[in-house]
C-alpha cells in the first residue's frame, strides 16, 4: 500500500504486461514482471496459453496468467475455398481428399485379400474376371483421386506466398486505399490477439499497460483508447525487442511484413514511453515513428545473483553434463537452434579441432535442425565430440555455462543481429567466457574493443578455426579482460532502475509504492 499523507493508503498503480507467447521461455518478460512487482507495483503478466487452457501462477509477487488464444483468422479466406482457376478439378480444402485417398487404398487392400482367398480356396472363372475388373477400376479411381489431390496441393502452393498477380494487386490496393489500416485485411490474425486479451485487460483496469513487441502494441493501444472513452486514463509503455523490418517473417508470404509494419505505424503514436535493447535500434524507432523522445535502453542482462553463479550444491554445469575432464577444450553455443544462427560452422570445424568438444544448449534438442547437425557430425566422424543439451532455467544459465572453455555466437547477417548485444553475449560475459563471434556489427565491435574474444567472418570455417585456436592457445589471456570490466552495468538490476523510473513518471503520484519511491 502507498501512504497518502492523510492517514489513508492507496493501492499501488497496477501494471499489466502483455506478451504474445507462453512466458516460460521469455527471460526478459519474466524479469520485467518480477522486478516491477519487487519494486512494489501491482503486476499482472498476460501471455497466450500454448495448450489452449487457462493457466495461472506466481512469479515472485507478480501474477502470471496465460489466456486461451484460438486463431481461426490465421487461415485466409482463399484457403477455405476451391481454386477454380488454378485447379478446376481440385478437391475442396475440407479434408475430403485425404478421406478419398484412404477409401481407395482400403478398397485395394480388400481386393488383395479376396484375390488371396480365390487363390487358396479356388473360385470360378467369372469371379476371377470380376475381381480383375474391380482391381482395374480401383487403379483408375486412385489415379483420378491423385490427380484431383495434386490440383488441390498445387493451387495451395501457388498461393501460399501470396505472390500471384491477383494477390499482388490486392495487397497494393489495400495499402493505397486504407494506408496503415490495411493490416485488417492483409494480416487479420492480429485480431485473434485482440479478441483473446482485450476483455481481460479491460477487467483488470490497469494504470499502465506494458506491451512487448509489435503484436501487443495494438492490443495495448486499443485498451488505452477504450479506457479513455470510459473516462479512465491508461499510460502505454512499448518495449521493442527487435526492429520489425529486420525480423525474419513469422509466416512465409508476401503480406506479413507490410501488414505488421502498417499495424505498428498505426499504434506507435499511442505509446507514452518506448524502451528498446540498443542505441541503434532507438535511433531507428525514433526516425521511423517520429517519436518525441528517444526510447530508453533496457538491455536483456542476467540478474546479479545469477551472474555471480549463486547456485546450490546440486546444480550441474555444462562440462559435467558432457562428461568431460577439466582440461578438455569445450566450445559452447547457448540459444535457439536454427540455420540462420550459423551453428553449422561449429560442426564443420570439428575435424580440424582435434581435441575440442562442442556443446549445443538449445531450446529444441530433438528438433529437425539439431538432428541434421548430429547427422552431419556422424558423416564427419566427430559425433562423439558433439553434445546436445536442453535449456536450463534462466537463473542457472551463467553458472551452467561457466565451466566451458569459450562461448560462440555464429549468427548470420540479419539486421537485428547487427544492431544489438544479444542475451547470450551478456550471459557469456558474466560466465567470463572468451567469445568467438561472427562479424555482425555491434558484437564484433564490442569484442574487438574489449579484447574478450575473437571475430570471424560468417560461415567461414577457416576463420572460425583460427579464432578458436587463438583462444585455446591462451584462454586465460581472454578471461583476464573481465577483471578490468565493470560487469555490474550488465545486470538486470541496473536495467530495472530504468524501467522503474518510467513507471514513476507515468503512474499517478499518489499511486507510487513506498518501496519504489525510496529507490
Amino acid at each position: 500500500m502507498t501512504a497518502t499523507g492523510k492517514g489513508t493508503s492507496t493501492a499501488p498503480a497496477r501494471i499489466v504486461i502483455l506478451v504474445d507467447n507462453g512466458v516460460t521461455g521469455d527471460s526478459r518478460v519474466q524479469k520485467t514482471a518480477r522486478s516491477a512487482a519487487d519494486a512494489g507495483w501491482d503486476v499482472t503478466l498476460l501471455g497466450s496459453s500454448p495448450n489452449g487452457r487457462p493457466q495461472q501462477w506466481r512469479l515472485g509477487s507478480a501474477t502470471v496468467r496465460l489466456l486461451p488464444m484460438p486463431s481461426p483468422l490465421r487461415q485466409r479466406r482463399h484457403e477455405l475455398r476451391r481454386r477454380w482457376l488454378l485447379g478446376p478439378l481440385a478437391y475442396p480444402p475440407t479434408g475430403v481428399a485425404a478421406r478419398r485417398q484412404q477409401e481407395v487404398r482400403a478398397w485395394q487392400a480388400d481386393l488383395r485379400v479376396r484375390r488371396a482367398l480365390l487363390t487358396s480356396e479356388g473360385g470360378s472363372s467369372l469371379a476371377r474376371q470380376w475381381l480383375r475388373a474391380q482391381a482395374l477400376a480401383a487403379r483408375v479411381v486412385r489415379k483420378w483421386i491423385s490427380f484431383r489431390h495434386w490440383q488441390l496441393t498445387n493451387g495451395q502452393k501457388k498461393r501460399k506466398r501470396l505472390t500471384t498477380p491477383s494477390d499482388r494487386l490486392f495487397t497494393w490496393l489495400q495499402l493505397r486505399l486504407r494506408g496503415d489500416r490495411a493490416w485488417r485485411r492483409l494480416e487479420p490474425q492480429l485480431w485473434d490477439f485482440e479478441l483473446a486479451f482485450a476483455q481481460v485487460v479491460d477487467q483488470l483496469k490497469p494504470d499502465i499497460i506494458y506491451a512487448n513487441d509489435f503484436r501487443m502494441l495494438g492490443v495495448g493501444a486499443r485498451a488505452k483508447i477504450r479506457a479513455a472513452a470510459a473516462g479512465r486514463e491508461i499510460k502505454l509503455i512499448w518495449d521493442v525487442h527487435e526492429y520489425l523490418p529486420g525480423v525474419k517473417p513469422r509466416v512465409d508470404n508476401n503480406r506479413w511484413m507490410v501488414a505488421n509494419q502498417a499495424h505498428e505505424r498505426e499504434y506507435a503514436r499511442w505509446a507514452d514511453a518506448v524502451m528498446t535493447v540498443s542505441d541503434r535500434l532507438a535511433e531507428l524507432l525514433q526516425r521511423d515513428h517520429g517519436l518525441a523522445e528517444r526510447p530508453s535502453i533496457v538491455l536483456n542482462t542476467p540478474n546479479a545473483a545469477d551472474a555471480l553463479g549463486a547456485h546450490g550444491a546440486d546444480s550441474q554445469d555444462v562440462r559435467s553434463k558432457c562428461g568431460l575432464d577439466p582440461d578438455d577444450p569445450l566450445v559452447v553455443y547457448s540459444g535457439a537452434a536454427a540455420a540462420h544462427r550459423g551453428m553449422g560452422v561449429m560442426v564443420e570445424a570439428l575435424p580440424r579441432l582435434s581435441d575440442a568438444h562442442v556443446a549445443f544448449v538449445v531450446n529444441a534438442p530433438a528438433g529437425p535442425y539439431m538432428k541434421s547437425l548430429v547427422a552431419r557430425a556422424r558423416e564427419l566422424g566427430v559425433a562423439d565430440r558433439v553434445h546436445v543439451l536442453p535449456y536450463v532455467a534462466p537463473a542457472e544459465v551463467v553458472g551452467f555455462l561457466s565451466t566451458a572453455t569459450l562461448g560462440v555466437i555464429p549468427i548470420h547477417h540479419w539486421l537485428n543481429h547487427e544492431i544489438q548485444l544479444i542475451t547470450k553475449f551478456f550471459e557469456y560475459s558474466h560466465a567470463r567466457l572468451p567469445i568467438v563471434v561472427s562479424d555482425v556489427e555491434t558484437m564484433a565491435a564490442a569484442v574487438r574493443e574489449s579484447g574478450q574474444g575473437e571475430v570471424f567472418q560468417v560461415d567461414d570455417v577457416d576463420g572460425f578455426v583460427m579464432a578458436v585456436e587463438a583462444i585455446l592457445a591462451d584462454p586465460q589471456r581472454y578471461r583476464k579482460v573481465y577483471d578490468a570490466m565493470d560487469l555490474r552495468v550488465w545486470t538486470w538490476e541496473e536495467q530495472a532502475r530504468v524501467q522503474n523510473s518510467i513507471y514513476q513518471r507515468l503512474a499517478p503520484q499518489d499511486r507510487h509504492p513506498a518501496l519504489s519511491a525510496s529507490d
